[in-house]
């Protein structure tokens, strides 16, 4: 069985329904994104649509599901081509497991030498809390918000108190 390090309660869940950082429409990524050089991709549609118009992230996390739909065959191979190497996970829905925690700090402290895949077996719809609390001033993490655009968010003292809270709080 999984270590799981945190566990999101049935009454947290619309407080992470709640942006983090600047929520921008799908078709506003990419040029919100242009003056940033250290990307770190959340979730399948955002790591697809930074591939296809030629950003590669720092790192990505992936589960091959958008928003519980199987990710398209054209779609998963675009995402499998980027990378130096992957690495494959399990993490449960609702849950920020160890391994989840250990390979995105692996993932900050390979770049600049090594780009990963982190593909997750399960969900990675918690991922963005570790990411953002791990991550170095100098890199932007983006995800999506179902059914609302996708987040934006720099790592910064306040947006890490922020998430520390949250992680208190599981």
């Amino acid at each position: 069985m999984e270590d799981i390090l945190y566990t999101l309660p049935n009454d947290m869940r619309d407080l992470l329904k709640e942006p983090i950082g600047k929520l921008v429409s799908g078709d506003e990524v990419i040029p919100s994104l242009l003056k940033e050089n250290n990307i770190v991709s959340i979730g399948d549609q955002v790591t697809y649509t930074l591939l296809s118009n030629n950003h590669q992230p720092i790192f990505c996390i992936v589960d091959y599901y958008v928003q519980r739909n199987k990710f398209s065959e054209d779609f998963v191979k675009v995402v499998q081509s980027y990378g130096d190497e992957s690495i494959r996970i399990k993490n449960p829905k609702g849950t920020i497991t160890k391994a989840l925690w250990d390979a995105i700090e692996n993932a900050f402290k390979l770049f600049p030498k090594k780009t990963i895949r982190i593909e997750v077996d399960g969900e990675e719809d918690l991922a963005s809390l570790a990411a953002i609390y791990l991550a170095p001033r100098d890199v932007t993490i983006i995800y999506g918000l179902p059914n609302k655009g996708v987040l934006i968010v720099k790592p910064t003292d306040e947006t890490k108190r922020k998430v520390r809270s949250v992680l208190n709080m599981m």
